[in-house]
């Protein structure tokens, strides 16, 4: 009797089992979505109080938080902001990270650190003086040499460069302004995808540490008279910047030099990005580049650049001198309006050598190989002759000065059906990201993607891939 019983409750156990199943099951026409929640470390940020001082845990998705004072994440701390987050940066605060920062955006729910209540002024000949992007509301992210891990992602950050009232963080000094993202670890990771840069005093950011610089936007980097370049990598800076947009920079949008005593050597990727009207508010241009520059014995690859009215084309520099026997280049694309734009495509006086895969390919006249390039006089018939054919954007510009479009504004800077542009990329290498610093493909540690160079020249690929912007 007692086996008879046991028999009977596990059938009664089966069929329950059964019943459950089948009543949470749907039919064949419905389907599921399993909605993954975000991401969350540690104790909730509270937003009921302007914050200052040592912060970590999670700053929570659709919540807005105040900074009164510098934030320090200290050390062993890890710090995330959520989807959707915004966070109003008071005058002359700072992020000082030692710890870990995590700025986990989306496409559909972007963070924004900013300044509150600026009203922007982008349009084309606006009065630069009294721009507010050129004003430094605040510091910038500052990581200190024990920051093992900054991840920017789908984040817009504004207002940058402002002067430091405090030295929290190593190389920060008390008065000078703030680089806008500085990271300085050549152990750590600095991962920054998707995300907007809007307006700095100075330099956009230093990523002197593994790099992965993908996909993002930047515009007004750099306040005339002051200099100032985006991505401006020193001793100790390794990795990869791709796919980005730069718009409107002081100096270069993209840097190399191994200026700053690190045991690593500088060694950059630039490759599939767009330069557009970079290289006019510095102050003494003699020298200077105006899109693209490797120089102090710097190394690395430049591909698929395209160059739109910029100062100068790339410049691989003679002094101080690059590191000329490690740095490969070509399959770039470079469109003037004027003469004097394409007198300096290939810069005077310094060791860039003419590629026949650039567009337009030519040799300036009297140039020796290996030797420094002369001053010359490209071809007339080249001027505004390979129109890249953007989507939306004027070529010939127009507009008095090259110097008064700063912005993306309604801008669209996707190629054309049948733009020249199309298909003459270099594929035939791999990002560091991939071949040397093993970054890891992680949505909330590491990189979304590591998006391999493009067929296409420039930054966006009319395969969809590239800058999602």
């Amino acid at each position: 009797m007692k086996m008879k019983k046991l028999i009977f409750t596990g059938l009664v156990a089966s069929l329950a089992s059964a019943l459950l199943f089948t009543s949470c099951s749907k039919s064949t026409t419905e389907t599921t979505t399993v909605s993954n929640p975000p991401l969350q470390i540690g104790a909730s940020v509270s937003d009921l109080a302007p914050l200052s001082g040592s912060i970590k845990g999670t700053m929570l998705s659709g919540k807005t938080y105040t900074v009164s004072g510098d934030i320090i994440v200290n050390a062993g701390d890890t710090l995330l902001i959520q989807p959707g987050v915004k966070v109003y940066m008071g005058a002359g605060t700072n992020f000082a990270v030692k710890g870990t920062l995590l700025s986990l955006g989306t496409k559909d729910a972007p963070i924004w650190i900013t300044a509150p209540n600026i009203t922007k002024t982008d349009n084309p000949g606006a009065d630069m003086t009294a721009d507010p992007a050129y004003s430094g509301k605040w510091c910038g992210i500052n990581a200190d040499t024990s920051c093992k891990l900054l991840v920017i992602k789908w984040t817009h950050i504004e207002f940058l460069g402002a002067k430091f009232t405090n030295a929290i963080i190593s190389g920060n000094k008390v008065g000078s302004s703030s680089v806008g993202i500085f990271f300085q670890n050549p152990n750590g990771l600095f991962v920054m995808e998707d995300s907007w840069v809007y307006g700095s005093v100075d330099d956009c950011m230093r990523p002197n540490g593994k790099f992965l610089i993908m996909r993002n936007t930047f515009e007004k980097i750099g306040a005339p008279g002051n200099g100032g370049d985006v991505i401006n990598v020193k001793s100790g800076g390794s990795g990869d910047a791709a796919y980005n947009l730069i718009v409107g920079s002081a100096t270069n949008g993209t840097k190399a030099s191994n200026k700053g005593g690190s045991t690593v050597q500088t060694n950059c990727n630039f490759y599939n990005n767009t330069y557009v009207h970079c290289g006019y508010k510095q102050p003494n241009p003699t020298g200077r580049a105006g899109s693209w520059n490797y120089e102090e014995g710097a190394k690395g690859l430049a591909y698929n650049g395209l160059v739109v009215n910029c100062r100068t084309g790339l410049r691989i520099c003679i002094s101080p001198i690059a590191d000329t026997a490690n740095i490969k280049y070509g399959y770039n694309y470079n469109y003037g309006d004027s003469q004097s734009l394409l007198n300096w495509v290939y810069p005077a006086a310094d060791l860039t050598i003419p590629q026949t895969t650039d567009i337009p390919a030519f040799t300036p006249a009297g140039y020796i190989w290996g030797q420094p390039m002369p001053v010359y006089t490209a071809p007339a018939n080249l001027v505004g002759a390979n129109k890249p054919m953007f989507v939306n954007f004027p070529l010939p510009a127009a507009i008095n000065r090259l110097i008064d479009i700063q912005a993306v504004g309604n801008f669209d800077f996707h190629l054309q059906s049948g733009s020249p542009a199309i298909g003459k990329g270099n594929t035939n290498f791999q990002p560091l990201s991939i071949a040397v610093n093993k970054v890891p493909v992680d949505k909330n540690y590491g990189a979304t993607e590591i998006t391999l160079p493009g067929s296409d020249i420039g930054a966006y690929q009319s395969n969809g891939t590239g800058n999602q912007h």
